[in-house]
């Protein structure tokens, strides 16, 4: 296995370009490691990406917005004393992923690149509207994060491209955003069914929405539907309905030892009601 160690993305990018056979980038190693431990993945090529300038970064910018380097952690996003108030669902989904030891070096690139149709952040991600710098020998380009995965275990990016930033719009005035999720076991398990919800307000009505489900298909999922079921509503329990219904309509699940497909299904309308209320409650200040 050969080792690098880049002191830039553009050099990064290089290596992955020219590498052959399996080529895996190191930034928190949560997923990477144990691949590796675990004889799952042996990589030709391992690339570390932490010593580039940059990457453990958490940065409001001028218009309110934040860009996060790559190599930033759960526990460092959590113990921010700003982003969490202005996100509170993608600081909270990514600070479900794993244990406390996990969290001080698990990222929010890794769990999207990894291509889980069941990570944790993604969805907060997706509702949140956050797109990522992509880094690759043609230059640079941002996409969705929604655009990223297309698969299980799968993703959008080509042969020497690698993630290099996440951008996090600005927050704005009255938004709010949520993301919960259902496991079987209390804590560190998979998600069963995830949701996130980003809104916001004009007095009491919902004027703008996103809302995302996880685990429910080969890849997260943003479903236009459900924001549909709420804007231009007070979230009254005829919009939850309609959102419930949305969301269960828009599934397709598989069976397997953690959940039925009729049970994801069901749980999908109710976890998108109790996110869509805590975004709402948040958005108008009441911080749930």
């Amino acid at each position: 296995m050969d080792y690098h160690s880049p002191a830039s993305f553009v050099e990064a990018s290089a290596l992955a370009a020219n590498a052959t056979g399996i080529t895996r980038f190191l930034a928190g190693g949560t997923d990477v490691l144990v691949q590796l431990r675990s004889d799952l993945v042996t990589p030709d090529t391992l690339i570390d990406i932490k010593k580039i300038n940059g990457v453990r970064d958490i940065t409001r910018n001028a218009d309110g917005s934040w860009t996060l380097g790559v190599a930033a952690t759960g526990a460092e996003m959590s113990e921010h004393p700003e982003l969490g108030r202005d996100w509170p669902g993608v600081v909270e989904a990514m600070d479900l992923i794993g244990s406390t030891q996990v969290q001080g070096r698990a990222t929010l690139t890794g769990n999207l690149c990894n291509g889980s149709p069941a990570a944790d952040s993604v969805p907060a991600m997706v509702a949140a509207g956050v797109t990522v710098t992509v880094t690759g020998p043609d230059g640079a380009r941002e996409l969705a994060v929604e655009d990223i995965p297309t698969g299980p275990g799968k993703t959008a990016l080509a042969k020497g491209e690698l993630i290099s930033a996440v951008n996090i719009p600005a927050r704005g005035a009255n938004g709010g955003d949520a993301y919960l999720r259902f496991i079987p076991r209390t804590e560190m398990d998979i998600a069963v069914v995830g949701v996130g919800v980003n809104l916001r307000l004009d007095g009491d009505k919902i004027i703008e929405a996103r809302v995302s489900l996880g685990a429910v298909a080969p890849t997260v999922l943003l479903v236009e539907d459900c924001a549909k079921a709420i804007i231009g509503t007070t979230l009254d329990e005829v919009a939850l309905d309609a959102l419930a219904t949305a969301a269960s309509a828009a599934c397709n699940p598989i069976d397997d030892k953690r959940g039925t497909i009729e049970f994801r299904t069901e749980v999908a309308g109710v976890l998108a009601k109790r996110t869509a209320k805590i975004a709402y409650a948040r958005a108008k200040g009441e911080h749930a």
